[in-house]
């Protein structure tokens, strides 16, 4: 049940960007910010908790599920540290996935070429 709960989140998260990218102007920058905005903010009024705890991995790994992420990290700093945590919480929360992201990043320019669409 736990695979359907993360396919159905992970898939209306999914469905909302992909109409947020048919059906409106914006640049999918904009839609990336969206969505981890939305996910800092969802966190801080206590709404995203509960769709990580229904839906899994379905709500945490979508870019809603960074801002989550990013939210979480900065509450703890700063329980932990005081006003210091503001700043540092969230990359500490979010260091090994950046870091992954850069590292594999690299890898596929390795093994592909860059370049611009045009």
């Amino acid at each position: 049940m736990e695979y359907i709960q993360a396919f159905l989140v992970g898939g209306i998260l999914c469905v909302i960007g992909q109409l947020l990218i048919d059906k409106t102007k914006l640049t999918p920058a904009r839609i990336l910010v969206t969505y981890v905005t939305a996910g800092v903010v969802l966190t801080a009024v206590g709404l995203y908790r509960p769709l990580v705890e229904f839906g899994g991995a379905g709500a945490t790994v979508p870019l809603t599920g960074f801002g989550f992420a990013l939210a979480n990290g900065v509450r703890e700093a700063v329980r932990q540290k005081g006003f210091l945590g503001v700043f540092t919480g969230g990359v500490m929360a979010t260091a090994g996935g950046i870091a992954a992201a850069i590292f594999f990043g690299y890898l596929v320019a390795l093994v592909f070429k860059p370049g611009d669409k045009s």
